[in-house]
Formats: structure tokens, C-alpha cells, sequence
């Protein structure tokens, strides 16, 4: 695609960043009162004044290009600092703010999402915060459809999350280190232990996050997954994971942080293993984060750090 004179607009970033969003020309021009036209050749212009193709376009809308998710991000970045500028000099009133978090099932992770949203100082937002599984947290930050997510590390899994994320163009940022807890039931009877072991687990119902097509030891989300156990059920969602604790004296293996107002029937008992547990978040190496990731991971560090966790960055 040959390039134009000329420098793209900052309507045009706009206008992409809405059709990334959307996944649709149409949908951002109705979104924006444009006419579709008008956007669908706004896209085109844009493409060719950066001599790249940015979307991929079907009968089903747009997705974006590896260079477009790439272009999204600096683009995202662009719109956000002519924004603060806008505000500090122009009185403009805070903007829409925008932000999409990828997690594994951390109670912590939806306690800091909770603080942002309730700190946030726009009379308008658009935030996501998607509890999935550990290969579509990847794919999601991949793909920009969330900036950041979040997933733990450990000795078992490191290199071949590492190895996925470098081949993703992604990178990991620790962010703590957690000595393995149980999740349990208030009324179930080790509830009242000082700690246990994975003895006094052999006859209680295992419960872990199903991983879907991908469910390779490697991408679990619990520590010790190749160790076998006779009573196993995988659960897709928080909610029932605990149900399943109090239903049915299940345990999961976690960092035991949680949150005594989200999750008020359920306690965290230190497991006595010789593992650690690192949480970080990650990102693409080549664009940076916008303001608002930095204000999410900071609302993470406040929650993680009355925990008595090894803060790591």
C-alpha cells in the first residue's frame, strides 16, 4: 500500500480507535453520528496515509491486523495525552475513559477493578474486566481487546508461559510473590486449622478452573496440577467455584488473598509446600500502558499490600 503526503488526523484516531472497539465501521459511524461512508473512507485514508493494512475486513465487520493492534495501542496513547492537554489548558471536562483487564479468577483482581471504577473522575467510562481463562488472557492482550491482564508464574509453568508470551509479543511484570493458600468454607473443618497439608487434603473434592481446548497442565491456574487427586471438578466461574466449597467441601489452591466483603463465607488457610506463587500482569512490549492501566495496577498493589505478599515492582 503506497504511503500519502501528509500526516493522519487526530479525528481519524479517533474514528479508529471506535472501529477497533466497536468491530465495526458502520457500528462506529452509528456510534459517532458519522455517516458510514464517511468513516469507511476516513479507514481507508488513514491505511494509506501510514502504508499499512490496518483491518481486515468481512461480511461479519473488521478485526484488526497484528500492525493494527500495534496502531491501536499508540494511537490510544495519542488521543489520551491531546485529552490531558485539552483538560489542564482548555478546561475541557475529564474524557470517556477506557480500559480492558484480562484475568485469571482473583478476588483481588475485581477488588482494585471495584477502587478504580469508584476513583475514576470521568462523568463517563468504558471498562471491561474479563475473568478467563489463562490462553484467552493472552490472546486478549495479543489482540488489544484488553491493555493488561493478569496470571500467576511458577517454577512448573515458566518457560512455556514465557516462551508463549515472547512468541504473543508480550511481556510479564511481576507484581508479587504469595506464599499457596487454600481456599475453603467457613464451616468446613480445617477452617480452624493454622495451616495444612496436602495429606489433609487427600479426601476432599478438588476444584479447579477449567481451561477449555487448551487445558494443558501448563496453563492451569493453580499450583501442583500434574499432582493426581481422586476427587476432581473443574468449575468456569468464581461464583461456583465457592458454592462448590460450601456445597461440597471443595477446596481450590491459591494466594490467599481474598476479599472478606466480596467473598464473605469463604477463608484462606496457609498451605505447607515449598512453592511460591507469582503474580504479574502483562502487556505488549512495544506500546505503553495508558494512564488509566497505571491507576488499575496501582489500586492492585494498594489491595495485594495488606496481605503481608512481597510487593515486586
Amino acid at each position: 500500500m503506497a504511503q500519502r503526503s501528509g500526516g493522519m488526523t487526530l479525528l481519524q484516531l479517533r474514528y479508529f480507535i471506535e472501529v477497533a472497539a466497536e468491530g465495526s465501521i458502520s457500528g462506529a459511524a452509528d456510534l459517532l453520528y458519522v455517516a458510514q461512508p464517511t468513516m469507511s473512507a476516513a479507514m481507508k485514508d488513514l491505511e494509506s496515509r501510514v502504508g499499512r493494512p490496518l483491518l481486515v475486513r468481512s461480511a461479519r465487520g473488521v478485526t484488526l491486523t497484528d500492525e493494527g493492534a500495534e496502531f491501536l495501542g499508540y494511537a490510544r496513547q495519542v488521543v489520551e495525552q491531546v485529552e490531558l492537554l485539552e483538560q489542564r489548558y482548555l478546561d475541557r471536562p475529564p474524557s470517556r475513559r477506557l480500559l480492558g483487564v484480562s484475568t485469571q479468577h482473583y478476588s483481588f483482581a475485581v477488588d482494585a477493578f471495584v477502587r478504580m471504577v469508584k476513583a475514576s473522575d470521568a462523568a463517563e467510562y468504558e471498562f471491561s474486566l474479563r475473568e478467563t481463562r489463562t490462553w484467552d488472557i493472552i490472546e486478549d492482550v495479543r489482540t488489544l481487546r484488553s491493555e493488561i491482564g493478569i496470571l500467576y508464574r511458577n517454577d512448573f509453568n515458566r518457560k512455556v508461559i514465557d516462551k508463549l508470551l515472547r512468541d504473543s509479543g508480550l511481556a510479564f511484570h511481576p507484581l508479587f510473590l504469595a506464599d499457596p493458600h487454600i481456599f475453603i468454607s467457613r464451616t468446613n473443618p480445617l477452617a480452624k486449622r493454622e495451616r495444612v497439608t496436602l495429606d489433609d487434603l487427600a479426601d476432599l473434592p478438588r476444584l479447579t478452573f477449567d481451561q477449555g481446548a487448551n487445558n494443558s497442565f501448563y496453563f492451569a491456574e493453580e499450583i501442583l496440577s500434574t499432582r493426581s487427586s481422586r476427587q476432581d471438578i473443574r468449575v468456569s466461574d468464581r461464583a461456583t467455584i465457592f458454592n462448590l466449597m460450601i456445597g461440597l467441601d471443595g477446596y481450590t489452591i491459591s494466594t490467599g488473598i481474598i476479599s472478606d466483603e466480596l467473598d464473605p463465607e469463604i477463608v484462606a488457610i496457609p498451605l505447607q509446600v515449598e512453592e511460591r506463587i507469582e503474580i504479574g500482569w502483562i502487556d505488549h512490549t512495544a506500546i505503553p500502558l495508558t494512564d488509566q492501566a497505571h491507576r488499575y495496577l496501582s489500586e492492585v498493589r494498594a489491595v495485594v499490600s495488606g496481605f503481608g505478599v512481597q510487593l515486586l515492582d
